[in-house]
Protein backbone atom coordinates (compact mmCIF):
# COMPACT_ATOMS: atom_id res chain seq x y z
CA UNK A 1 0.00 0.00 0.00
CA UNK A 2 1.29 3.25 -0.89
CA UNK A 3 2.23 6.00 1.34
CA UNK A 4 0.07 8.95 1.70
CA UNK A 5 1.09 11.78 0.05
CA UNK A 6 2.47 14.72 1.69
CA UNK A 7 0.28 18.00 0.90
CA UNK A 8 0.04 21.89 2.68
CA UNK A 9 -3.12 22.43 4.10
CA UNK A 10 -3.88 26.20 4.34
CA UNK A 11 -7.71 26.99 6.20
CA UNK A 12 -9.27 30.04 5.30
CA UNK A 13 -8.11 29.65 1.49
CA UNK A 14 -11.21 31.42 0.26
CA UNK A 15 -9.82 35.19 -0.04
CA UNK A 16 -7.27 37.58 1.75
CA UNK A 17 -3.94 36.26 3.40
CA UNK A 18 -5.33 32.53 2.81
CA UNK A 19 -5.06 33.03 -1.25
CA UNK A 20 -1.82 34.86 -0.96
CA UNK A 21 -0.39 31.87 0.97
CA UNK A 22 -1.71 29.86 -1.20
CA UNK A 23 -0.34 31.08 -3.79
CA UNK A 24 3.41 31.29 -2.17
CA UNK A 25 3.44 27.62 -1.60
CA UNK A 26 2.18 26.31 -4.72
CA UNK A 27 5.18 28.62 -6.16
CA UNK A 28 7.83 26.83 -4.31
CA UNK A 29 6.44 23.29 -5.40
CA UNK A 30 3.68 22.59 -2.97
CA UNK A 31 0.85 20.52 -3.27
CA UNK A 32 -2.26 22.15 -1.60
CA UNK A 33 -5.35 21.49 0.48
CA UNK A 34 -7.60 24.14 0.35
CA UNK A 35 -10.32 24.73 3.42
CA UNK A 36 -12.89 27.13 3.72
CA UNK A 37 -16.70 27.15 3.49
CA UNK A 38 -17.07 29.06 0.47
CA UNK A 39 -16.83 26.23 -2.28
CA UNK A 40 -16.67 28.51 -5.35
CA UNK A 41 -14.12 30.27 -4.17
CA UNK A 42 -11.54 27.61 -3.20
CA UNK A 43 -12.67 26.21 -7.07
CA UNK A 44 -11.86 29.35 -8.51
CA UNK A 45 -8.12 29.37 -6.56
CA UNK A 46 -7.97 25.87 -7.45
CA UNK A 47 -8.34 26.94 -10.97
CA UNK A 48 -5.91 29.44 -11.07
CA UNK A 49 -3.29 27.33 -9.76
CA UNK A 50 -4.04 24.42 -11.58
CA UNK A 51 -3.44 27.02 -14.89
CA UNK A 52 0.55 27.27 -13.66
CA UNK A 53 0.78 23.74 -14.32
CA UNK A 54 0.74 23.03 -10.22
CA UNK A 55 -1.22 19.96 -9.77
CA UNK A 56 -5.01 20.73 -8.98
CA UNK A 57 -5.49 21.48 -4.89
CA UNK A 58 -7.60 18.96 -3.11
CA UNK A 59 -10.25 20.71 -1.93
CA UNK A 60 -11.97 20.99 1.40
CA UNK A 61 -15.29 22.84 2.05
CA UNK A 62 -15.82 22.79 5.94
CA UNK A 63 -16.81 24.99 8.25
CA UNK A 64 -14.30 25.30 10.60
CA UNK A 65 -16.04 26.76 13.91
CA UNK A 66 -17.90 23.70 14.13
CA UNK A 67 -17.36 20.22 15.93
CA UNK A 68 -13.82 17.85 14.74
CA UNK A 69 -12.83 20.06 12.10
CA UNK A 70 -9.91 17.95 12.04
CA UNK A 71 -11.80 14.47 11.63
CA UNK A 72 -13.12 16.08 8.20
CA UNK A 73 -10.25 17.45 6.94
CA UNK A 74 -8.29 14.17 8.19
CA UNK A 75 -10.93 12.30 6.28
CA UNK A 76 -11.16 14.82 3.28
CA UNK A 77 -7.29 14.35 2.77
CA UNK A 78 -7.32 10.54 3.18
CA UNK A 79 -9.93 9.88 0.47
CA UNK A 80 -7.20 11.40 -1.89
CA UNK A 81 -4.14 9.99 -0.38
CA UNK A 82 -2.45 12.87 0.87
CA UNK A 83 -2.11 13.75 4.21
CA UNK A 84 -0.42 17.48 5.45
CA UNK A 85 2.99 18.01 5.88
CA UNK A 86 2.91 21.86 6.48
CA UNK A 87 -0.51 22.72 7.97
CA UNK A 88 -1.26 26.81 7.56
CA UNK A 89 -4.15 27.95 10.45
CA UNK A 90 -5.43 30.93 8.36
CA UNK A 91 -8.83 31.38 8.85
CA UNK A 92 -9.75 33.80 12.01
CA UNK A 93 -12.20 36.77 12.08
CA UNK A 94 -12.58 40.02 14.32
CA UNK A 95 -15.45 42.21 15.53
CA UNK A 96 -15.02 45.96 16.38
CA UNK A 97 -16.82 47.77 19.28
CA UNK A 98 -16.95 47.48 23.14
CA UNK A 99 -17.57 43.68 23.79
CA UNK A 100 -20.46 44.47 25.93
CA UNK A 101 -22.29 46.06 23.40
CA UNK A 102 -21.50 43.25 20.51
CA UNK A 103 -23.57 40.00 20.22
CA UNK A 104 -22.64 37.65 22.77
CA UNK A 105 -23.15 34.33 20.26
CA UNK A 106 -21.17 35.99 17.92
CA UNK A 107 -18.16 36.86 19.66
CA UNK A 108 -18.42 33.26 21.20
CA UNK A 109 -17.94 31.98 17.57
CA UNK A 110 -15.03 33.74 16.85
CA UNK A 111 -13.69 32.30 19.92
CA UNK A 112 -14.83 29.26 18.56
CA UNK A 113 -12.62 29.74 15.11
CA UNK A 114 -9.93 31.67 16.24
CA UNK A 115 -8.82 29.36 19.19
CA UNK A 116 -10.72 26.52 19.64
CA UNK A 117 -10.05 25.47 16.40
CA UNK A 118 -6.71 26.58 15.66
CA UNK A 119 -5.86 24.56 18.70
CA UNK A 120 -7.68 21.09 17.44
CA UNK A 121 -6.14 21.42 14.01
CA UNK A 122 -2.45 22.65 15.42
CA UNK A 123 -2.67 19.33 17.94
CA UNK A 124 -4.43 17.17 14.94
CA UNK A 125 -1.92 16.45 12.45
CA UNK A 126 1.32 16.32 14.37
CA UNK A 127 2.13 12.85 14.08
CA UNK A 128 1.80 13.60 10.49
CA UNK A 129 3.51 16.93 10.40
CA UNK A 130 6.77 14.88 11.95
CA UNK A 131 6.49 11.81 9.28
CA UNK A 132 7.50 14.53 6.68
CA UNK A 133 9.55 17.19 8.97
CA UNK A 134 6.95 19.67 7.94
CA UNK A 135 5.77 22.32 10.17
CA UNK A 136 2.68 24.39 11.32
CA UNK A 137 2.17 28.11 10.65
CA UNK A 138 -0.42 30.08 12.60
CA UNK A 139 -1.94 33.48 11.57
CA UNK A 140 -1.87 36.08 14.96
CA UNK A 141 -1.87 39.27 14.81
CA UNK A 142 0.57 42.33 16.08
CA UNK A 143 -3.20 42.52 18.26
CA UNK A 144 -1.48 39.69 19.98
CA UNK A 145 1.01 41.88 21.67
CA UNK A 146 -1.52 44.30 22.78
CA UNK A 147 -4.77 45.00 25.01
CA UNK A 148 -8.02 45.28 22.78
CA UNK A 149 -10.35 47.96 24.28
CA UNK A 150 -12.79 48.23 21.29
CA UNK A 151 -12.07 44.79 20.01
CA UNK A 152 -11.47 43.09 23.29
CA UNK A 153 -12.42 39.35 22.09
CA UNK A 154 -10.49 39.69 19.49
CA UNK A 155 -7.21 41.10 20.94
CA UNK A 156 -7.29 38.41 23.34
CA UNK A 157 -8.13 35.31 20.84
CA UNK A 158 -4.87 36.23 18.93
CA UNK A 159 -3.08 36.78 22.39
CA UNK A 160 -3.95 33.24 23.17
CA UNK A 161 -2.51 32.29 19.54
CA UNK A 162 0.56 33.85 19.89
CA UNK A 163 1.27 32.31 23.57
CA UNK A 164 0.35 28.69 21.98
CA UNK A 165 2.40 28.64 18.92
CA UNK A 166 5.86 29.89 20.84
CA UNK A 167 5.13 27.33 23.07
CA UNK A 168 4.45 24.77 20.40
CA UNK A 169 7.48 25.97 18.67
CA UNK A 170 9.39 25.07 21.60
CA UNK A 171 7.38 21.28 21.95
CA UNK A 172 7.60 20.23 18.27
CA UNK A 173 10.96 20.89 17.83
CA UNK A 174 12.68 17.75 19.08
CA UNK A 175 10.27 15.91 16.52
CA UNK A 176 11.92 17.80 13.60
CA UNK A 177 8.64 20.02 13.46
CA UNK A 178 9.16 23.89 12.33
CA UNK A 179 6.55 25.87 14.32
CA UNK A 180 6.06 29.92 13.85
CA UNK A 181 3.01 32.18 14.25
CA UNK A 182 2.40 35.07 11.70
CA UNK A 183 1.81 38.36 13.11
CA UNK A 184 0.87 40.96 10.55
CA UNK A 185 -0.19 44.36 11.17
CA UNK A 186 -3.33 45.63 8.94
CA UNK A 187 -3.37 44.03 5.58
CA UNK A 188 -6.62 45.73 3.65
CA UNK A 189 -8.20 42.38 2.79
CA UNK A 190 -11.96 41.20 3.44
CA UNK A 191 -11.46 40.61 7.16
CA UNK A 192 -11.69 44.23 7.37
CA UNK A 193 -15.11 44.53 6.34
CA UNK A 194 -16.13 41.54 8.52
CA UNK A 195 -15.14 43.05 11.58
CA UNK A 196 -16.50 46.41 10.46
CA UNK A 197 -12.95 48.39 10.34
CA UNK A 198 -13.08 51.12 7.46
CA UNK A 199 -10.18 52.39 5.82
CA UNK A 200 -10.49 55.72 8.59
CA UNK A 201 -9.91 52.91 11.01
CA UNK A 202 -6.77 50.88 9.31
CA UNK A 203 -3.35 51.55 10.96
CA UNK A 204 -1.07 54.03 9.83
CA UNK A 205 0.20 53.17 6.28
CA UNK A 206 4.06 52.58 7.26
CA UNK A 207 2.57 49.62 9.57
CA UNK A 208 0.28 48.51 6.57
CA UNK A 209 1.45 45.47 4.22
CA UNK A 210 -0.95 43.34 1.61
CA UNK A 211 -1.77 40.38 1.81
CA UNK A 212 1.49 39.18 -0.75
CA UNK A 213 4.22 40.97 1.09
CA UNK A 214 2.34 39.37 4.35
CA UNK A 215 2.04 35.67 3.09
CA UNK A 216 6.23 35.56 0.90
CA UNK A 217 7.10 36.70 4.59
CA UNK A 218 4.94 34.08 6.28
CA UNK A 219 6.94 31.16 4.39
CA UNK A 220 10.15 32.17 4.53
CA UNK A 221 10.04 33.19 8.31
CA UNK A 222 8.26 29.41 8.50
CA UNK A 223 10.69 28.02 6.54
CA UNK A 224 13.94 29.59 8.17
CA UNK A 225 12.88 28.44 11.62
CA UNK A 226 11.45 31.59 12.73
CA UNK A 227 9.05 31.53 16.07
CA UNK A 228 7.93 34.87 15.63
CA UNK A 229 7.14 36.90 11.93
CA UNK A 230 6.44 40.39 12.30
CA UNK A 231 6.26 41.05 8.01
CA UNK A 232 8.25 43.95 7.47
CA UNK A 233 10.89 46.07 9.43
CA UNK A 234 8.92 48.37 11.77
CA UNK A 235 6.34 45.60 12.04
CA UNK A 236 9.28 43.41 13.56
CA UNK A 237 9.92 46.23 15.59
CA UNK A 238 6.89 46.69 17.45
CA UNK A 239 6.68 43.81 19.84
CA UNK A 240 10.46 45.35 20.93
CA UNK A 241 9.41 48.61 21.38
CA UNK A 242 6.08 47.77 23.50
CA UNK A 243 7.64 46.43 26.11
CA UNK A 244 8.64 49.68 27.29
CA UNK A 245 5.23 51.44 27.00
CA UNK A 246 3.09 51.51 30.12
CA UNK A 247 0.45 48.81 29.52
CA UNK A 248 -1.86 51.85 31.08
CA UNK A 249 -1.05 54.63 28.10
CA UNK A 250 -1.56 51.24 25.40
CA UNK A 251 -5.01 50.75 26.69
CA UNK A 252 -5.64 54.24 26.00
CA UNK A 253 -4.13 54.71 22.62
CA UNK A 254 -5.96 51.35 21.50
CA UNK A 255 -9.30 52.52 23.17
CA UNK A 256 -8.84 55.84 21.87
CA UNK A 257 -8.18 54.82 18.28
CA UNK A 258 -11.19 51.80 18.28
CA UNK A 259 -13.46 54.41 19.19
CA UNK A 260 -12.86 56.63 17.08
Amino acid sequence: MDSPRPVTVITGASSGIGVALARVFSRHGHELALVARREDKLQELAHEIEATGARRPIIVTCDLSKPDPAQQIGDALASQGAEPQFFVNNAGFGLIGPATSRDRNEQLQMIDLNVRALTELSLGFVDSLARHRGGLLNVGSMAGFLPGPGMAVYYASKAYVLSFTEALHSELAPRGIKVAVLCPGPVPTEFAARAGISDRNMAPSLLTKSADYVAEAGYHGLMNGHRTIGPGFINSLVPVLLRFVPRRLLLKVVDSRQTR
